[in-house]
Formats: C-alpha cells, structure tokens, sequence
C-alpha cells in the first residue's frame, strides 16, 4: 500500500494518523493494522452514452478496517477521484463512527467522471454496472454505500435495485440515503447539514458568543445549504458562500432564500446580484463568528490558516485543515475547531439508523431521528472535550484520539487471524 503514499490526501490522513499513534504510544504491531487499508478494489467498466458509443470509466470501493462490524461510507461521482482520496476518506470514516458509536468500519467509493455533463440514462447506466462491479464485496453485514459528492438518493434507488435483481428479493439495507419510499429513512437528506449547525449553536453557548451570528460558507450543497439554512433560521446573517461557479461576500448580509432559489434556477451561484464576486481562498479570510468549509479536502492550508478571521471553524466537509495548517491554529486559541469527523458525522449517524430501520423493517418518525441524532452528537463532544482538557490537545487530537484508541483496542481484543 506504500504507492498509496504519492496521493497529498491520503499522505494528509496518514500524517494525522502517525501522530495521533505516537501520542498514543500505540504498539507498532497494531498501527501497522489499522493504518492501511483491509481491502481495496479499482475497476474499469463500459458504458454506452447517449450518442451510442462505449465510454470507459474508473472506479473503486476501499473498505478500511470491520473490526467493528460491516463497513460504511458514501459514494462520490467526480472527475477527481482517486484511489488514494478515496483511501483516506475510507480512514477517516473508520475514526468518525468509532468516535460516535457506531458498529461500523470505514469505507467509500467513488467513479471517476462529470455527474453534470451525463444525462440521466448515461448516469443509471454508470451506476447500475459501477453496483455490478462491487456486489461480491457489499451487503447489508458486509459494507453499506451512502450518497457522497455528486450522487444523490436517485443513485441509491439505482444501486439497491441493482443489487436486489441480482440476489433475487429486494435488499433495502444495502444501502442508506435511499428515497423514503422504498426504505429509506426521515430526516437523511439534510442530517449532515442539520448535525453541523446543532454542534455551531453548541459551541456557540459554551463560547458565550453574542448574536447575531456571521457565517461564510465554503460549498453550497446539501451540507452547506442546509447548514446555512438552520443557522439563518436560527438568526445568523449569511455574509459570504461560495461553489465551483463563484465566491459571494456581503458584509450587509445575503438573503438565503433569493439565493436558493437562484441557485436552483441557474443551477449555480455566479451572477448573483445581491453580492460581490471574490477569490474563493480571500473568501476564507473575512471576518466572521463562524467559518464553515463544506466542500472539498485540504482548502485550509497554512498559508489561509494565518488569514482566518473566525471565532468556530466547523468542518462540514472532510478532511479540510491540512497538519501543517493544524499546527498553526493549535497556537491561534481564538479559533475552535469543531473536527471533521465529529462535525460532519451526522450523516453517517442517520445512515446507521436507515439501515436499523431496513433490517428491522420498523421504521421512525423525523422527530425521533432527529432527537437520537442530537443526543449522540451531545455524548461525542461533551466526550472530546472531556479529553481534550484532560490532556491538554487540541479538540482535533482529542477526536482522533478517542476514535483511533477504540479501533485500536477492538484489533487488540480480536487478535490476528490465522
């Protein structure tokens, strides 16, 4: 797995991983296995377009460690995606659900393709054979998919149809983040977005900030738009967004509502009147209470992490502050950060209770969604900032810690087969 190396995400990953271990003191031994990844796929699959010739497309399925149980993640369709990114999401995916509680390791998958310039025939097409590819290694107890970056709930229909006319009986369970109608679960779509503003109004308590908030967005999808959404309803002031097309800043305040239903009109953010266009990386650095990068990896490097003008940085996205921007704002004690794999866990969590639902075939109301997911993100960081003043870290190590040490302690208990 050295290769995977040359990759700068998972090298990021494995950097934050090597010295949470040494902080540790992990046995070598068990670093050794539960750094690298337990299995990993790439295939390459034809695909008739529209204009009636084969396209051939890349994809991978990495499934980090089942110490815990089957494994979780999401599925992202971009031109992007590596082997590597999708390793270290995997690796990261492991820490969050141990560090919440959930009986899953790590996983995610992606193709390498443009979701925007396909049709929605091409799109079933990549999917349905993308599902094919991977039906020997998933499964309701082997490793449960997940909408991620330019998939959707549709693709979840696609991939659990897939896989259910291959076993023969519908399989719900096989994936989360499917349409309720066909056993999907209440309140999945806008959990990652809802998880990240309930954590932003925790902090926002125990910080004792006055209101009303100022909040910059970096990503107006699902997790950024709904995030934005709570927050605003809540009576934040939505002074700066962006997404691949354009950075928005107002320090008067951006109306949520007239952008939303611009960007649904348009389809992106560029040209909206209400606001000036800006550098995406200046955006970053205006001043506001509470920065919320909710797009890609490694946007928040050291050069921005000397820039930033918040008070909370929350992590909607994966994986966003690279090591050497993290050890500058350890020293920058103005700034909370609300890690990754805490902040943007809500996801996952109501994906957990999607697939309790399909397994037991009963089925919840949004409100007990809801309240189940606010009640585990509350033990998360009451739990991460117990260790973090225990020890002394940052609130990064002290989530990292905690998810990594149970990893580690269930590979302990489990031993090394044969």
């Amino acid at each position: 797995m050295e290769f995977l190396l040359s990759d700068p995400t998972f090298s990021m990953a494995c950097k934050q991983f090597d010295r949470v271990a040494q902080f540790l003191n992990l046995p070598e031994k068990t670093q050794a296995i539960i750094k690298w990844p337990q299995r990993s796929l790439s295939v390459t699959f034809p695909v008739k377009m529209d204009n009636g010739k084969v396209r051939m497309f890349s994809g991978y399925r990495v499934q980090h460690h089942l110490a815990l149980g089957p494994t979780k993640g999401g599925i992202r369709f971009d031109p992007d995606v590596t082997l590597g990114e999708i390793s270290a999401l995997a690796m990261w995916m492991s820490w969050k659900c141990a560090l919440v509680g959930l009986p899953f390791g790590g996983a995610k998958g992606g193709v390498c393709c443009q979701p925007a310039e396909m049709s929605k025939k091409e799109l079933e097409g990549l999917t349905r054979r993308y599902t094919q590819e991977l039906i020997p290694f998933i499964g309701p107890q082997k490793d449960i998919p997940a909408p991620d970056i330019g998939t959707d709930e549709q693709i979840m229909a696609w991939m659990m149809d897939t896989y259910s006319m291959q076993v023969g009986y519908p399989v719900p369970g096989v994936v989360t983040g499917k349409p309720v109608t066909i056993g999907g679960t209440l309140g999945r779509k806008e959990a990652t977005g809802k998880g990240v503003a309930f954590l932003v109004k925790k902090i926002t308590g125990l910080l004792k900030l006055p209101g009303p908030l100022r909040i910059i967005i970096q990503g107006f999808g699902n997790v950024g738009s709904v995030s934005a959404c709570q927050l605003v309803k809540d009576g934040a002031i939505l002074v700066g967004v962006s997404d691949a097309s354009a950075a928005l800043y107002n320090p008067k305040g951006i109306n949520y509502f007239r952008l939303l239903e611009y960007k649904e009109k348009t389809g992106r953010l560029a040209g909206f009147p209400e606001a000036d266009e800006m550098d995406g990386v200046e955006l970053l650095c205006q001043h506001c209470d509470v920065l919320i990068p909710a797009a890609k990896e490694r946007v928040i490097n050291e050069v921005v992490a000397e820039k930033l003008r918040c008070r909370i940085l929350a992590e909607g996205a994966n994986g966003p502050t690279t090591p050497e921007a993290d050890r500058i704002l350890e020293e920058r004690k103005e700034i909370f950060i609300i890690p990754d794999i805490l902040c943007n866990s809500g996801g996952v969590i109501v994906s957990y209770f999607e697939w309790v639902q399909d397994m037991q075939s009963y089925f919840w109301s949004e409100a007990e969604v809801l309240n189940a997911l606010c009640r585990i993100l509350s033990g998360a960081l009451n739990s991460i900032m117990q260790f973090s003043h225990e020890n002394k870290v940052s609130t990064r190590m002290a989530a990292l810690s905690l998810g990594i040490k149970k990893v580690a302690e269930a590979k302990e208990m489990r031993g090394v087969f044969p």
